[in-house]
């Protein structure tokens, strides 16, 4: 009889460990969005109503808190980016795609500095960071093709000029704050330019 050799398999997270790990991102984002990376932890731990040592357990460091919070983001745009080239309507899901990354990247700001910064625990964090946004691009990549194919937008953007429109939306809307109306303003310029326009007739 042979004994098998295979490696035991990693111990999946308690229901309650998870839901307290959601909780702490989600109060994360609130946390960092209003005050920045430099909030703190007790702060955090309050709003996500866990004491300071879960908050730890889950997140030893800073660090490990915002690479979380971002790789988090990532996964779930990137996966809206894919949901929404599979759409029946993939002109109407690539302009739904657009406004909700334009929107979190607002929300993202909040890290970019500190992300940005020359801590040498942050080398890590961008690195991974690099990685799923790569996945991000290929998603995005895929979505704005099937668009253009549906005739949806028009077909001289390339990837690279949608990252710098949506990268200068997100920056338009964080000059016009809260108010709704500008923000639907700028979203429907960005909109129109992205849209196809007939050809003029030619003149006989």
């Amino acid at each position: 009889m042979t004994s098998s050799s295979s490696s035991p398999q990693p111990r999946r997270m308690r229901a309650d460990a998870q839901r307290n790990r959601a909780r702490i991102l989600a109060a994360a984002e609130q946390v960092f969005a209003a005050a920045g990376p430099s909030a703190s932890t007790e702060e955090l731990a309050e709003l996500a109503g866990v004491a300071i040592g879960t908050v730890f357990r889950h997140f030893p460091t800073k660090a490990a808190l915002i690479e979380a919070v971002f790789m988090s983001r990532l996964r779930e745009i990137t996966a809206y980016a894919r949901e929404m080239a599979a759409a029946g309507d993939v002109g109407a899901g690539f302009f739904a795609f657009f406004t909700e990354a334009v929107k979190q990247s607002t929300v993202k700001h909040a890290f970019t500095d500190a992300v940005d910064s020359d801590d040498e625990a942050m080398a890590a964090v961008r690195a991974a960071i690099a990685s799923a946004g790569a996945d991000l691009r290929d998603a995005m990549g895929d979505l704005l093709t099937r668009a253009q194919q549906s005739g949806a937008v028009r077909p001289d953007i390339a990837p690279a000029e949608l990252v710098g429109l949506m990268i200068g939306t997100s920056r338009a809307l964080e000059q016009v704050g809260p108010d709704q109306q500008g923000q639907q303003r700028i979203l429907a310029v960005l909109h129109d330019g992205l849209t196809p326009r007939p050809r003029p007739a030619s003149s006989t």
